[in-house]
């Protein structure tokens, strides 16, 4: 492992702690304020914390005609959101982050649905691979439904569909684009069912958010810079890490004891899912050579016409 490597690998393992421990503080916090309110003020802090990159770049930013998509995107991440704040709520730390791992699987399912993408028999495999992982986690008819996976799946289901929509508007929407109206549409849609419960925070209880929110940007951004220091599928078993710092919060902040279930099973959706982003890597990449071949032949043929003699030229 290169020096690259290893730093995008500790940036990934990193991001998973500080995923994990956001989650924490949602549990905790969630003792004394609603999970709703609790989103509300997760997307008012990133709102913030965007304002100054936003205020840089003036109107540019929100430049679309494509409006209806980024709220339909906003929409369905607000559901994903209130849906996995709320299991957080009814679920051990461990068993929603082995589920949270289904969220690609459906995303490659939305993918082949919506967007016509096509998909072989390996990587349909790999999925009925993870959908067993979730099984193994949920035992049906063995354990009861517990409440909290059930939104972790509806949560998952949701952020598929958000993904799906972002591929749509990634063809002509700019990464500056998608990053500001995630923030404008998701605090105010995230307002109105937080009104519904609405308690004021205390001052502690503000403290606790504020650090939610700069533990979720921090993920976020050390996430971002182990993808860009190395390749997806080298960095992404990394991610797994979350199950393991899942049970440690769990354990020592709230007293949970995951059984070997959530561990077999998680290991199976998170297995499924590094191998479906393999198999699409390899997949783009073959595209992409493809393409840079027709253009080079493209390149080939013009350059020929253009030096070959006219017939002018020939009789003279």
């Amino acid at each position: 492992m290169n020096n690259q490597t290893a730093r995008a690998a500790l940036c990934v393992t990193a991001s998973a702690l500080g995923f994990t421990l956001s989650h924490g503080v949602i549990r905790h916090v969630g003792e004394a304020l609603h999970s709703f309110e609790i989103a509300f003020f997760r997307n008012l802090f990133g709102l913030l914390v965007l304002v100054p990159f936003l205020m840089r770049h003036g109107g540019n930013a929100f430049h679309t005609r494509r409006l209806s998509g980024h709220l339909l995107r906003g929409g369905l991440q607000i559901g994903a959101m209130l849906m996995f704040y709320t299991a957080l709520m009814f679920a051990p730390l461990a068993e929603v982050s082995a589920l949270s791992f289904t969220a690609p699987l459906f995303g490659t399912i939305g993918a082949v649905l919506i967007l016509g993408e096509r998909i072989r028999l390996r990587r349909v495999v790999a999925l009925l691979v993870g959908f067993i992982g979730a099984l193994v986690i949920l035992r049906p008819g063995v354990v009861p439904f517990n409440l909290g996976a059930g939104l972790v799946l509806g949560s998952s289901v949701m952020w598929a569909l958000a993904m799906v929509v972002i591929k749509r508007l990634s063809a002509t929407e700019s990464s500056l684009t998608l990053t500001a109206y995630m923030g404008v549409v998701m605090t105010p849609l995230s307002l109105v069912p937080a009104l519904a419960v609405w308690e004021w925070p205390t001052p502690t209880h503000l403290a606790w958010l504020v650090l939610l929110g700069s533990l979720g940007a921090g993920a976020q951004y050390v996430m971002a810079e182990g993808f860009r220091l190395a390749d997806a599928t080298t960095v992404m078993p990394f991610d797994f890490s979350r199950l393991i710092w899942a049970s440690v919060v769990g354990y020592f902040a709230f007293g949970e004891v995951p059984v070997i279930w959530t561990y077999a099973g998680g290991a199976l959706i998170f297995g499924s899912t590094v191998y479906i982003a393999y198999r699409e890597g390899q997949a783009e990449r073959a595209a992409r050579a493809k393409s840079e071949k027709e253009n080079e032949r493209g390149r080939e043929k013009a350059s020929a016409q253009s030096t070959s003699p006219t017939v002018g030229e020939g009789s003279s």
